[in-house]
């Protein structure tokens, strides 16, 4: 359908011709699309519609094609524009938009309008953490229905969240029993290194928080980003574990005070040192799976119910301090029992701290029958009669007597120490105005067993071990500074809560760091405080005793509240439920994100859940691990295991923000300022530093777990790219250390091989020889650079998509072999020219490749196109003008692969002339792979005349020996000898195969010149002929030669190449049939000489077969042969022949007789790998 546009000047539509009231609509037509526009007003349609209006113009039947008219309405002449490229987007809403952006018009296809860019940014809502990554997630959300924006502000949506996870069961049940044991200033202290460590922390999160959109999902997501896949999902699992751990200590803590406070009562197991635990376990499991089901039901519940917890929080905190004021004023009255200085359990005191009461006769029996109130006496021993003319009374045992001595006989023998000391009552809370500060400023701290004692009070010490029976109040663990940092801990985390609501949040960027900063600062002066206000008001022995056994089990921090001890029971109790919750809720949805994220292949089904996306089965994991927390039913003993996992996390936020901070990265603009690396890297150390000071072994085996999730990650985790400051820093430690490398070469004691592999490729883009590869893998052994390369024969503009499939080739073919190293791929007009620039261009500074290793051209004498060959000299020439070593295996097919090891044999070494130590070193390096390892080094040198032999055997061997390379050694001696026949014949027809291809060239490009079709068949003689010698001399020299074991071009010279018939002149020639199967000796050439003189050839051929070889040429065969039989004599059963490579010649007329020489060396070795040195020393003898 045509697409017409109308530019009119007028302004009314009546204006316009050919358009009145009675016109159909234009808008509604599917046939045209009008539009009309002008400066004063622009007539917009729905957008909707003129998009599907496009869709239908572009989608439309027909044969016209789509076209663009501008009609001109001022002259009235119609002038048709050009073709709009982008005209399928339906752009209709902007009427200057294809005016003033017409240049970019072929960029629109991928390149989006800034207006539509900034539309998406503007209406970004933030997401579940690793549910999408941003890009998915903005293309999706286009789609899906406009949800309300957040409206949570910063004192809503982070301050109270924050307040309430960071005030925890630790400050109601063990803050008041630090104070006490620690002593004030050791408890303030250990209460303000915590603190630094948070406050550090939120400073460096406040910082990543506002360094762009954070989705909701806090510190994984934060770490994840910032550090990578490894260290967030290592992370992510540590912080997960805390969570969870943290749920399961919420639980302990309330089950506590049920059972200790509420209703002890309802223990089930009450004889043995084992029944609190029991009981803990029995209650805890039953809690925790009531807990974990209300999570399942429903998450809406446990957030209506977020605000009642913390209000519990906020009114039982109030409490205390309103109570601590009133102390001062008015004493709670809470008697503590004492024996001599040691603390008696309240639960044996009934109503008297006596060991003995005096009871008058009369009243005795009407005490038993009616409860009659008496006094009481603590100086007597023994009974005694008052005269009569006092009342009549009667010593009697109190509890406490028979709890010491076991029986209520007051003559009964009872423990030395009950008898040598009184029984005292003290205050529990003396008051605020007191002065109990100063006892309790010092620390006192306990071994499991010990008595709680006071140290101001006088006693009478027996030097004997203290009953367990004795009703005393015992330590029942043993604390020191370390373990009261590692159970505090806790108390301060919880810093995260507003970071992981940033979905919530109006302003996230500005929200986060007021309000976690803020809360951090409030609980700070609450627990600082608290500290002081505790150890002002309470008695050290109270503070000490964990459990409250001595005021009758009282819960000692609600001695001191007001009104009543059960504000703080009732308010602890629930606001514990309501952490445990939170826990709960918050860790199976932390496990969700690691599991979308796909970096953990093995928790990828813990990412599944309910239609509405609730996690069931990472619910179902967290409280089987929150489970195992409840066996330990310990809360100090759950308490140091969440403190190593939240450090670990604080740890890495810290080492987060340090890093991008160092290392400048582009991207790092954080909106929150006051930040600086030295605060962020103070945080780290302190994170560490209380990892191991709370518990090392924990802090082992949390770093253990987080390793072990860091290196699976690394080998099996699934590949992601985060613009992490990983990589940075990788970057610019890989800077760092290249310019280092730069400022020198390398000394020969760090000379390792740096490996360029050059593979061809065939036409389906498969490697030709993959076993060059594994050889290159053997060497290096996983050390050093190794850089694969290919070259693609073509134009770069057009070739490009091919260069990227022979990259992606190498990279698999690299993962395959299990090669670790670099890629590149060279797109040229020519082989050799490609290669050259890859050996210039590869590497960077000092991680230049030294070593090029290539494959020995196949089946160079049966080709006859000479590129291979003659791209094979030219890298040696390459090679050598770099300075760069050489390694060109030979019969590469047949060396071993990976996974077949040599069992034994020999890898021998011909050393000819010195290359700088490369042919010691290479077996070296190969008998540190597996596959090499148990092969034995034989080396060789040739001794001349001239030479003394033994000598130069004793001299190879000190020098081995000073090298430290452990081989066997033998010279051979090389007599000088007649040059044979053979190695004459073997010259000459080298010769005339090389002179008669050089002719067939020539015929061939004179006839290209020629330039018709007719000239080209107007010889058929010489182009005929010069086919026919070529194969001639072929098939000699392939008889010729040695029978190669194994050899790369034994697949190219079978019958089939031997038996073809060639023709000459235009005629068959069956002769060569027979020619097949000849025996070549001296005698059968000369005879073929005679009988094929006449041949039908022209005048240059014929000649060529009398022509007399070269000198120089004969003495370089000469050696060849010489050497080879020697080569074969020794080496014939050796698993790997090491030798010198010759140069290749000055003039490149002689590259064919290279060629030859090398093939000749090499005849009837089965695996060869031919070296040459780059002109520097690679070993040395020196340490």
């Amino acid at each position: 359908m045509a697409s017409v546009r109308f530019t009119v000047t007028p302004t009314k539509a009546e204006d316009l011709p050919g358009v009145s009231d009675t016109s159909p609509d234009i808008s509604s037509r599917s046939g045209a699309r009008v539009r009309f526009g002008s400066r004063e007003s622009v007539n917009r349609s729905d957008p909707l519609s003129e998009a599907s209006a496009g869709v239908a113009n572009t989608g439309g039947g027909g044969a016209e094609t789509p076209e663009h008219f501008s009609m001109d309405q001022g002259d009235g002449n119609s002038k048709i524009s050009s073709v709009y490229i982008n005209n399928t987007h339906g752009m209709d809403d902007d009427d200057f938009y294809d005016r003033n952006l017409a240049l970019f018009e072929e960029e629109m296809d991928t390149r989006p309008k800034v207006s539509s860019l900034l539309s998406r940014l503007a209406n970004y809502t933030n997401l579940t953490q690793g549910a999408k990554e941003h890009e998915e997630a903005e293309n999706i959300g286009e789609k899906k229905k406009a949800s309300k924006s957040p409206q949570m502000g910063t004192f809503m949506g982070v301050y109270l969240p924050c307040l309430q996870n960071i005030f925890g069961i630790i400050l109601f049940l063990r803050l008041t029993w630090v104070v006490g044991t620690a002593g004030v200033l050791q408890a303030l202290c250990i209460v303000f290194i915590c603190c630094c460590c948070t406050i550090l922390t939120a400073i460096s999160m406040s910082a990543i928080a506002t360094n762009g959109v954070v989705p909701a999902g806090g510190s994984y997501f934060m770490i994840s980003r910032s550090l990578g896949p490894e260290f967030g999902g290592a992370v992510g699992i540590c912080f997960y574990l805390g969570t969870t751990f943290a749920g399961a200590m919420y639980t302990l803590g309330a089950i506590e005070i049920f059972l200790l406070y509420i209703v002890p009562e309802a223990a089930i197991f009450t004889d043995g040192g084992a029944a609190m635990l029991n009981n803990m376990r029995v209650y805890g499991s039953i809690c925790l799976l009531l807990m974990s089901l209300l999570v399942f039901v429903g998450v809406k519940y446990v957030n209506k119910l977020a605000s009642i917890f913390l209000a519990c929080v906020i009114v039982s905190i109030v409490s205390i301090y309103v109570g601590g004021l009133v102390s001062a004023f008015h004493k709670p009255h809470f008697p503590v029992c004492m024996l001599g200085n040691r603390t008696v359990n309240g639960h044996n005191v009934d109503s008297q701290c006596r060991k003995t009461v005096l009871l008058p006769i009369k009243e005795t029996e009407e005490r038993f029958d009616g409860n009659v109130t008496v006094n009481y006496e603590n100086d007597t021993v023994e009974p005694t009669i008052i005269p009569t003319l006092a009342p009549v009374v009667l010593e009697k045992a109190t509890s406490l007597w028979v709890a010491f001595c076991h029986s209520d006989e007051l003559n009964a023998t009872c423990d030395a120490y009950f008898a040598a000391n009184n029984f005292t009552e003290i205050q529990g809370i003396p008051g605020l105005a007191s002065g109990i500060i100063t006892e309790n400023l010092w620390s006192s701290y306990l071994s499991k067993g010990d008595v709680v004692e006071k140290s101001s009070l006088k006693s009478s010490q027996v030097a004997q071990p203290v009953p367990g029976d004795n009703p005393y109040v015992f330590a029942d663990i043993t604390t020191s500074f370390t373990l009261l940092v590692g159970i505090f801990f806790p108390s301060v985390t919880g810093i995260m809560a507003g970071s992981n609501r940033s979905g919530d949040l109006k302003d996230a960027q500005r929200s986060i760091p007021i309000g976690t900063i803020l809360a951090i600062l409030t609980t700070s002066i609450v627990y600082l405080s608290s500290v002081v206000l505790f150890g002002a008001c309470i008695d050290g022995v109270v503070l000490r005793d964990k459990f409250g056994d001595s005021v009758k089990g009282n819960l000692v921090v609600g001695t001191l509240a007001w009104p009543s001890p059960w504000v703080i029971v009732i308010g602890s109790f629930f606001s514990t439920c309501g952490a445990g919750l939170q826990s709960l809720t918050g860790a199976p949805r932390l496990l969700q994100a690691i599991a979308k994220d796909n970096v953990i292949p093995f928790l990828r089904v813990f990412g599944h859940g309910k239609a509405n996306g609730e996690p069931t089965w990472a619910l179902l994991l967290t409280a089987l691990i929150a489970e195992l927390g409840i066996l330990i039913a310990s809360l100090d003993m759950v308490a140091p295991i969440l403190t190593m996992f939240f450090l670990m996390c604080y740890l890495f936020v810290n080492l987060a923000c340090a890093l991008q901070t160092l290392l400048r990265t582009p991207n790092w603009r954080p909106r929150f300022s006051y930040y600086h690396w030295t605060l962020s890297f103070l945080g780290m150390i302190i994170c560490l530093a209380l990892m191991f000071i709370s518990s090392w072994y924990y802090a082992i085996v949390a770093m253990v777990i987080a390793g072990m999730i860091y290196k699976y990650i690394e080998y099996h985790g699934a590949e992601k790219e985060w613009g992490d400051g990983i990589r940075g820093l990788s970057l610019s430690a890989a800077r760092y250390a290249l310019l280092r490398l730069e400022e020198g070469p390398p000394h020969t004691k760090n000379w390792r091989p740096q490996v360029l592999v050059l593979l061809k490729l065939d036409e389906d883009a498969h490697v030709k020889s993959p076993r060059l590869l594994t050889f290159a893998s053997q060497l290096k052994a996983g050390k050093g650079l190794t850089i694969v390369g290919t070259v693609v024969s073509g134009n770069f503009l057009q070739s490009y998509g091919e260069a990227l499939a022979a990259e992606q080739t190498l990279k698999h073919l690299m993962d395959k072999e299990r090669v670790k190293g670099f890629c590149q791929c060279i797109v040229a007009q020519k082989s050799r020219e490609g290669i050259s620039h890859m050996i210039q261009s590869s590497g960077l500074g000092g991680m230049k490749p030294n070593t090029v290793v290539m494959g020995w051209p196949h089946a160079w004498r049966q080709s006859e196109d000479p590129q291979s060959w003659k791209t094979f000299i030219n890298t040696v020439r390459v090679t050598t003008a770099a300075h760069l070593a050489l390694l060109v295996p030979k019969n590469i097919s047949l060396f071993p692969s990976n996974s077949e090891p040599c069992t034994e044999g020999y890898i021998d070494v011909w050393w000819i002339v010195h290359d700088g130590g490369m042919l010691m070193l290479l077996p070296f390096l190969l008998r540190q792979h597996k596959v090499w390892r148990k092969c034995n080094m034989r080396i060789f040198t040739v001794a001349q005349m001239e030479d003394n032999s033994i000598q130069m055997k004793k001299d190879l061997a000190t020098f081995l020996y000073h090298l430290r390379i452990e081989a066997d050694v033998e010279v051979v001696e090389m007599h000088d000898s007649d040059i044979s026949a053979y190695t004459y014949e073997r010259t000459l027809m080298m010769e005339q195969r090389s002179q008669m291809l050089r002719q067939m060239r020539l015929s061939k490009s004179d006839r290209e010149k020629e330039g018709n079709p007719g000239s080209s068949s107007s010889r058929p003689e010489a182009g005929g002929a010069a086919r026919t010698q070529a194969q001639l001399v072929k098939d000699r020299n392939s008889m010729l030669r040695l029978t190669s074991i194994g050899s790369d071009d034994d697949d190219d010279t079978d019958g089939g190449e031997r038996d073809r018939v060639v023709s000459g002149g235009g005629g068959g020639s069956t002769e060569h049939h027979r020619r097949v199967q000849m025996t070549w000796t001296k005698e059968k050439t000369s005879q073929y000489r005679a009988t094929h003189s006449g041949c039908s050839t022209p005048e240059g051929f014929r000649d060529m077969l009398s022509i007399r070889p070269d000198h120089s040429n004969v003495r370089r065969m000469h050696t060849a042969v010489k050497l080879n039989e020697v080569i074969v004599n020794k080496s014939h059963d050796a698993r790997l022949v090491l030798l010198n490579m010759p140069g290749p010649p000055k003039n490149s007329e002689g590259d064919e007789n290279y060629m030859e020489f090398l093939e000749v060396l090499t005849e009837g070795l089965e695996r060869v790998l031919l070296v040459r040195g780059g002109g520097s020393e690679v070993i040395t003898i020196y340490s």
